[in-house]
Order: C-alpha cells, then sequence, then structure tokens
C-alpha cells in the first residue's frame, strides 16, 4: 500500500532503493552523500534482510564490492560525494566494459558552490567519458521512482548507471509518495562471462559492443518518461533545464511556463527532443546545475541560426549553484521584492570543536615548528583541516585525500627539511596507506602525524576503517617500532607531546606519531547513549 513520506533527497534515493529490492549499499561518508547510506543502515528493512550497510575503507573499495554483488545477480548501490569519483574511477570507468548482472547504480552527490569541497566538478561527465547512461532527478518524489527505474534500467541494458544529485536536491524536504516493496534477486552469474575478463583480447570484443549500445542508451533518453517536451505559446525562446534546474525554472512561472521547455532528467542527451525544441525556437536557454555539459554538447547538435544562452555567455552566473533568482534575471524577469533582514549577523568562519583533541595536537606541533624555521607541514582532508585558520595556521597545504604523506614524501626529497604530514585515522586508512608505503620503501626523511579521533568526525561520526588497528598497520607496512609513537592530546600532556615530536623530527628516517582522543562530539553521542 502506497504511503507517504517527508524525505531528504537522500532519504528518497535510499528508500528507493530498499523498495526495489536492494542487497547491499557501499559507501564512504562525504557531504552531501552520507545520508543516503545512513537512511539504509538505520531502516527496519535493511535489518529485516540483513542487507549489506557497513562503511567501506574509501570509494574505489566500495565500487569494487558492489561490482561484486552484480556480477553475484543481486542489486548494489554505490554512494559518495563529487571527488570521491576521482578515487572510485579506475573500477568505474572499467565497469561500464565488463557490464552490470544485476542491478548496480553509482549516486554521485555534486556540490556546486563548494559547501564542503574542494572543487565544483560534475560527474556527468563521467558518464559520459564511460559511455555510461545517467539519471539525474529533479524532485524528491522523481528521486525515488527514478532509482527504481535505474536498477531495472541497469539489469535490462546489462550496464551500471550513474546517478546524479547536487546539494540541494540531496538536502531538501518535500513529501514522497511511495510505492511496493520487491524482494532481493537470487543468486545468478553472467550470461557472457568473458566480458568479466578484461584481458586485451575479451576487452577488445566488449568495447566495440559497449559503442553499440551505448548508441542504445541515446534512443532510450529519447523515449524516457523523465525527458519531456511540453509546449508554451511564445516560441521566442526555449528552455532546456536539467535535473534540479527545472524545479528553479517553474518556481519561476507557479501558473505554467509560457515557453516551451525540455525537461532533461536521464542522459545520453536527448538531441532529437533539442532538435525538436530548436525547430521551433532560434534562441535557447540552458539551465543546468554544475558545469554547461549540455550547453556545450548544442555547438554540436544544430544547424547555424541557433543561439545557445546559459553559462557560457554570461546569461547565467559561471560558477556556483543556480537559484530561482539567477534564472528569473536569465529569463529577464523583475526581481522579486528583497526584504530587510530585522538582525544582521556577523558571519563566523569555522572552528574547530572546543575541547577537540585536534586543538591540543595543534598547539604543540606549533611550540615544537617554531625551533625550526624551514619546516613546513602538509596536511589533509578532514575536520583538523580547520586547522589552518586562526589561532593555529598550522600546515600549509591540503590537496585531496592522502596527498598530506606524498607531498610531504616529495619534499622531503627535495632538500626541505622537517617534513611533516598530517592526516586524520579515516583518511589514513583512505588514501593515506599507500603513501606510507612509498615512504618506508625510500626511507622518506617524513613524520607523520594520525591525528586519530577515533571516528569519521567531519561527516558526522561515522566509523572508522582503521580505528584500534592503526599502530598493527604502520608497522605491517615497515614502520620502525622505536619511531611508532603515541600520544594523548591533553593540555596537561603537552611537555611530552613537544618531547616526542621533537624527538621523530630530529631522527632523519620515517617516524609516524599518533595522536589519540576520541572525538569530542563522538564522545558525548556515546556518553549519551549509556
Amino acid at each position: 500500500m502506497a504511503e507517504k513520506h517527508l524525505l531528504l533527497g537522500d532519504e528518497a534515493l535510499a528508500l528507493g532503493a530498499l523498495h526495489a529490492g536492494l542487497s547491499g549499499v557501499y559507501a564512504y561518508p562525504g557531504t552531501p552523500s552520507t545520508e543516503i547510506t545512513e537512511f539504509i543502515q538505520n531502516h527496519p528493512l535493511t535489518r529485516e534482510r540483513n542487507l549489506h550497510c557497513d562503511w567501506s575503507s574509501n570509494e574505489k573499495t566500495a565500487m569494487e564490492a558492489a561490482l561484486g554483488v552484480s556480477y553475484a545477480g543481486k542489486r548494489a548501490l554505490v554512494c559518495m560525494k563529487h571527488v570521491g569519483m576521482n578515487v572510485c574511477a579506475d573500477a568505474f570507468v572499467n565497469s561500464a566494459m565488463t557490464g552490470a548482472n544485476g542491478g548496480l547504480v553509482v549516486t554521485a552527490c555534486d556540490d556546486p558552490s563548494m559547501h564542503s569541497s574542494q572543487n565544483e566538478q560534475d560527474s556527468r561527465f563521467y558518464a559520459e567519458f564511460a559511455m555510461m547512461p545517467c539519471f539525474e532527478p529533479s524532485s524528491q518524489q522523481e528521486t525515488y521512482a527514478m532509482i527504481r527505474h535505474a536498477f531495472d534500467f541497469s539489469e535490462e541494458k546489462r550496464i551500471p548507471v550513474l546517478m546524479r544529485l547536487t546539494t540541494r536536491m540531496a538536502h531538501s524536504r518535500a513529501v514522497v509518495e511511495t510505492g511496493e516493496i520487491r524482494p532481493e534477486n537470487e543468486v545468478h552469474f553472467p550470461e557472457n562471462p568473458r566480458q568479466w575478463v578484461l584481458l586485451p583480447a575479451n576487452a577488445k570484443v566488449r568495447n566495440q559492443a559497449l559503442i553499440a549500445d551505448y548508441a542504445g542508451f541515446g534512443e532510450a533518453a529519447e523515449q524516457s518518461p523523465f525527458n519531456v517536451l511540453s509546449d508554451g505559446p511564445d516560441d521566442s525562446l526555449g528552455i532546456i533545464a536539467c535535473g534540479i534546474a527545472y524545479n528553479y525554472l517553474m518556481e519561476n512561472f507557479p501558473d505554467g511556463c509560457p515557453y516551451p521547455v525540455l525537461k532533461v532528467s536521464q542522459y545520453p542527451f536527448p538531441k532529437g527532443l533539442a532538435r525538436r525544441l530548436a525547430a521551433r525556437c532560434k534562441t535557447l536557454l540552458v539551465l543546468e546545475e554544475g558545469q554547461p555539459l549540455v550547453e556545450k554538447m548544442l555547438c554540436g547538435v544544430f544547424d547555424t541560426g541557433i543561439t545557445v544562452k546559459g553559462r557560457l555567455d554570461g546569461t547565467l552566473p559561471r560558477t556556483g549553484e543556480l537559484t530561482p533568482d539567477c534564472v528569473r534575471a536569465a529569463l529577464g524577469l523583475p526581481a522579486r521584492a528583497e526584504y530587510a533582514a530585522s538582525q544582521v549577523a556577523v558571519p563566523r568562519p569555522p572552528a574547530l570543536c572546543q575541547g577537540c583533541g585536534h586543538r591540543d595536537f595543534y598547539t604543540a606541533l606549533n611550540q615544537v615548528i617554531k625551533d625550526y624555521p624551514t619546516a613546513r607541514v602538509f596536511s589533509d582532508i578532514g575536520c583538523y583541516t580547520l586547522g589552518w585558520l586562526a589561532p593555529f595556521h598550522a600546515f600549509q597545504t591540503c590537496v585531496e585525500m592522502g596527498a598530506s604523506v606524498t607531498m610531504s614524501i616529495g619534499a622531503a626529497n627535495s632538500g626541505v627539511w622537517p617534513a611533516v604530514a598530517v592526516i586524520g585515522d579515516s583518511t589514513f586508512t583512505h588514501s593515506g596507506m599507500t603513501g606510507l608505503l612509498d615512504a618506508v620503501n625510500a626511507k622518506a626523511d617524513i613524520t607523520l602525524c594520525i591525528s586519530d579521533n577515533l571516528t569519521t568526525g567531519m561527516t558526522g561520526g561515522q566509523d572508522s576503517a582503521g580505528t584500534g588497528r592503526l599502530e598493527a598497520i604502520c608497522l605491517g607496512l615497515g614502520v620502525e617500532p622505536e619511531h611508532l609513537r603515541t600520544i594523548i592530546p591533553l593540555p596537561k600532556n603537552y611537555p611530552d607531546m613537544e618531547q616526542t615530536i621533537h624527538e621523530e623530527l630530529e631522527y632523519h628516517g620515517v617516524s609516524v606519531i599518533i595522536c589519540r582522543r576520541e572525538c569530542i562530539q563522538t564522545a558525548r553521542r556515546h556518553a549519551a547513549k549509556k
């Protein structure tokens, strides 16, 4: 029986996947995707069916494990934020070559405006690059329906599919009406096992088949119920609205849009529908969240005489999220009345929590670093990255997951001393272990500080893959036992902390300092449960 729920876009996707017969979710936490996995972890159906829902060490391992589920004929969901697509790219691109057996949906949640990210990359490019179908819902209700359709499509076409959400879709709520709950698939193996062995002889054959299949994916997009060309009385402008941008458009026309509109939520981009729109309208406005993927595509779709407007020509902002107001301006509509704020709040930069162990670690590290004018500290991605801000200003670089370790190696190789790397426990097991192995093999002159708060703190306190194992991992990678040190970051321990840091900076080789104290927020939650 149909029910109605008030759901985030993330939650609508998660519930739709559960109702589609999901057998497991594989993910690494990252805003704005985290709530998908957390919803599945806490749903009664997950416990009833004993579905896999543990966090993976990183996005690549998540993608590979889900590919194994698909090989076995069952349905798997992979979840990550957009930069996680870079981590899983090897497995993702090659999964288009193997194809899918059980339904396989990869969800990437993009973060335009970079609310909590290093860049604004658009995951639709990955789907095009891998020759894979892509789905981009325009509402929470469509998200629920679309994920179910995506699993069916994946099995029908024998191909993994990409599902793209953006921050506002992921983190806004709407009422969603649910449908039937289907059972899990039974185990069954691929009809053509050769294509799952990507030796060159097999891969060459599969590559030709994939190219032919991609044309079929385009035909399916032309007929998709999620891609709709609607009429309007005013042909002076045609609008192509992708994903959530369709919502922003219709918010400005509550009584119906006066222009013809092509709503796009399934890719490959439906060029036939676009040509039908261009036959009526010689000026087209492209509304798409993220980079101008569709806008660039249109350059090769039409004959001359069509004017395309969007992000590239300045009609819309080149960066950042779309909003109903910037869409309104692009349409030439008068600005809405603005309301003066009754109280002006002074913006405050983010800061490490009071009582956080990272604070005490940076205080001790900064005190020691004062004695080394040529020292450079390379940091990583996590809540400890806030140590770049006042009052600590504790490091000089932060690029991507794991880069602290390997950048410190390169700097040390170039003569920088001391070269210090700072990485969190979850990031270390995500992408730092291989860098430490490189350091050990090269006998690099670096000091690696693993700030272990016993959780994945930045995304809300999810389990960390290395909890209780960091010393064993470091020793297994070849760190000398006498240069594997553990400190407890508390003000009363500053003298001992500073002495340990100083001793390991003076050691010309690989040393690791594990700075361990539970995240203050996680500790409070644990105390509340008790």
